[in-house]
Formats: structure tokens, C-alpha cells, sequence
């Protein structure tokens, strides 16, 4: 066991809470193999007999532009293993067994570091900051001082800026104990960075417990005023990573409302009802019925890339955290040819659905295989996009002496 506090358990926090009353299983059944060469060398942490109970190890994963050393973490406990970069905090492999018992890896990415270094890496597998999702003409104002960010897709901020949080070394450690395999990740962006206030100082913790659950806990601070949405931006492929489509996935939403775009895919303010339009998924929904409709939104995405404000219980009102707000379900995802099922439950309001779109036969994944469009899709839980510059949606204001607290949970079964 390396040094370092212990993982935060859910079962140990009194929230997020499940909220009473609702069907939800929060378990993530989640695995990852190796794809690239070489022989992983143990950490020093390390939990419970290998194969059964939790462990970790590290190994090399290249170098960084600047000459950082980039490490390829292997979180498992028992025959549940996930495997992390600390490049952009990557989610590279996610291998699971299917109704039959084979095993596949279900997320895209690359095999090596070159990829995700990479202009045109999509951002497979990362984390996302400072501000996941767009912001309008890279401009929002906060305490009357207006602030500039860098544009990187059309006239808008995508996902933080050209150089975002996925295109950063974050510093590791392991914290695991007897029940958990866990990885902390820590990084700092100075004030300015990409446009932004203040220093923000940002923790990610990916943890495995001994049910089987993997959880994301993010948490932030700041010193001085500024905005915060953090996210991660896996794609999912249920029948595994470069078998193709994902049309013939089932997905369900727990939204009745979404934000509709502009030709920019900045949200227009309004939140409209999903009833009679592609975008009702609130009973199971194949994902490619609708996705060739005529409508204006789907024109504007070429396919979905859209907001979902998800039904829930809690009001969502931020105050700096979503720490007092309950994991609740926001989506179920089946694949009927695999068998396998994604749920994820979140303390976020909202639900980013994006459908592969703009994979486009230019980059070659983990397999060998071309990706092209729709290979993949992005569920990826947030707060709204462009809601510096919409005081009607929930806010993303973080402050001096508030924490940033925000928790979305994975379940993969077959």
C-alpha cells in the first residue's frame, strides 16, 4: 500500500444518497485489457490476491510533449479490472464479458500515447475541464469582468480550451485499501489558464470497491471566482470497441426535456419537451430509428450532440457542490446482440448524448479497426453547456471556500 489517505468509500459518505423510493443499481461491472506490449510491473500498492480480491499496477506509457513521463495504471478487484492514463486522466480499456462470456473491450481509444497527444483525438476516454461542452464565442462574464477563452471548435470553446484538462500530465497515487482498488488523480490549473480565473485545483478518483462498483468522484477548489463543469468523455461501444455501429443500441434517457442548439451547437436557452421529437428516449429507444429524421436539431448535430436535463428529484441548485444532491439514474444503455447493459446514475442535472457523429474513418482504434461514424457514442454527465452565458440554467459558479463536489457511478452487466 503506498502512502496517501484512503479512498472515500460511497458506503463511508453520507452523500450522494440514494434517493429513496427509486429502482436503481449503482454496481459497474468494468474491465481492461492489455492491448499494447510489455509486462506490467506491480506498484507498490497493491490489495488483496491478484485475480481475486482488489490490487493495482504501473507501468510506462511514453512521454509527454514537454518531456513528463506518462504512466498506464491496471485497477482490479477480483476478475474486474479498468486501466487508466494519466495523460488526460484516459479511460484507454474497458474489457467485460458478454451474456455468452466473451470478453470484449467496450470503449474506444488508441493503443498508444501518440493517439491521444494528437489534434485529432475526440477526446476518447478523458476527463474534461475546465468546462465540459461548449461555451459561446469563448466569452462569459462573471462579477461584471469579462473573460476570454481560447476558440477551438467554430466560434466557440469546446471542453476547456485547445489545451484542456485531457491534454495534461495529472499526478497519481494509489489509494487502495483491503476493500478498494483505487486511483486519486490531482491536477492544478493556474489562474489564466485557457482563459479562465483563479487556480483550480482538481482531484479525480476512480474507485472499485468490493461489490463490483466503479465510481467517479471529482472534487475542486478555487481561489478566486470562476466556472467549473467537469466531465468524462467515454465512448461506448456495448458490442465491443470497432465491431461497428451503434445503431442497433437500445437507449433510455430519464429526461421528458432537452436544449435544443443552434446551427452552432450552442444552446438557444430554452428547454423543450422531448415529447413528439427524435429526441424522446424516455421509454428504450434503438438509437439509429430516428437519427435520419428531417428534423433541424438533428441537421445541426449531424446525428445527436445534444443536452438532456435530466427528471430528478433534487432541485440540482449548486452552490459551489452537488454534494448534497442524490445519485440518481439518468440512463440505461443495451446492446441485444452482446447482451451487455450500461447504467449511470449521477449527482449532475443534465446528460450530453452524443452519437459519434464526427468519427469519420481518419483514426484507427485499439484493435486495429477504423473508426467511422457512429462506431462510438458519449453519455457524458455534466451541467449545461454555455451556462455562463444562461443565468436561467443551473449554475457553474465556484467560489473562494466552496468545493466542488460531484459524483456519477457506471454499472456494465450482461
Amino acid at each position: 500500500m503506498s502512502g496517501g489517505p484512503a479512498p472515500t468509500r460511497l458506503s463511508d459518505r453520507p452523500t450522494p444518497r440514494y434517493r429513496p423510493g427509486r429502482a436503481l443499481r449503482v454496481v459497474a461491472v468494468l474491465g481492461a485489457g492489455l492491448i499494447t506490449g510489455g509486462a506490467i510491473s506491480p506498484a507498490v500498492a497493491s490489495a488483496g490476491d491478484h485475480g481475486r480480491g482488489p490490487s493495482t499496477s504501473v507501468e510506462p506509457f511514453g512521454t509527454a510533449p514537454d518531456g513528463t513521463p506518462v504512466e498506464r495504471w491496471t485497477l482490479s478487484n477480483g476478475e474486474i479490472t479498468m486501466r487508466v492514463l494519466t495523460w488526460g486522466g484516459v479511460i484507454q480499456t474497458l474489457e467485460v464479458p458478454d451474456a455468452h462470456g466473451d470478453v470484449d473491450n467496450v470503449v474506444l481509444g488508441f493503443a498508444d500515447l501518440a493517439g491521444y497527444v494528437s489534434d485529432s483525438d475526440p477526446y476518447f476516454g478523458a476527463l474534461i475541464g475546465r468546462y465540459g461542452n461548449r461555451i459561446a464565442g469563448g466569452t462569459f462574464t462573471l462579477d461584471g469582468t469579462t473573460y476570454h477563452l481560447p476558440v477551438n471548435n467554430g466560434p466557440n470553446t469546446l471542453h476547456g480550451g485547445p489545451t484542456g484538462f485531457d491534454d495534461q500530465v495529472w499526478e497519481a497515487a494509489d489509494v487502495s485499501d483491503h476493500e478498494v482498488a483505487a486511483l486519486r488523480l490531482h491536477l492544478v490549473s493556474p489562474d489564466g489558464d485557457q482563459g479562465f480565473p483563479g487556480t483550480l485545483s482538481t482531484t479525480v478518483t476512480y474507485t472499485l470497491d468490493a461489490d463490483g462498483r466503479l465510481a467517479v468522484h471529482y472534487e475542486a477548489t478555487t481561489d478566486a471566482p470562476t466556472v467549473v463543469n467537469l466531465t468524462q468523455h467515454t465512448y461506448w461501444n456495448l458490442s465491443g470497441e470497432g465491431s461497428g455501429t451503434i445503431y442497433d443500441h437500445e437507449l433510455q434517457i430519464n429526461a421528458s426535456r432537452f436544449t435544443p442548439v443552434d446551427q452552432t451547437l450552442i444552446p438557444t436557452g430554452e428547454i423543450a419537451p422531448v415529447d413528439g421529437t427524435p429526441f424522446d428516449f424516455r421509454e428504450p429507444t434503438p438509437i439509429g430509428a430516428r437519427i435520419r429524421e428531417a428534423d433541424q436539431q438533428l441537421l445541426y448535430g449531424q446525428g445527436y450532440d445534444h443536452n438532456w436535463a435530466l427528471d430528478r428529484e433534487d432541485n440540482t441548485a449548486r452552490e459551489g457542490s452537488d454534494r448534497a444532491d442524490a445519485l440518481e439514474e439518468a440512463a440505461v444503455l443495451h446492446d441485444p446482440h452482446s447482451g451487455r447493459t450500461l447504467r449511470i446514475s449521477t449527482t449532475e442535472p443534465g446528460l450530453q448524448f452524443y452519437s459519434g457523429n464526427f468519427l469519420d474513418g481518419t483514426l484507427v482504434g485499439t484493435g486495429g479497426r477504423i473508426y467511422r461514424q457512429s462506431d462510438g457514442l458519449a453519455l457524458e454527465t455534466q451541467h449545461f453547456p454555455n451556462s455562463p452565458n444562461q443565468p436561467e440554467f443551473p449554475s457553474t459558479e465556484l467560489r473562494p471556500g466552496e468545493v466542488y463536489d460531484s459524483t456519477t457511478v457506471f454499472e456494465l452487466s450482461s
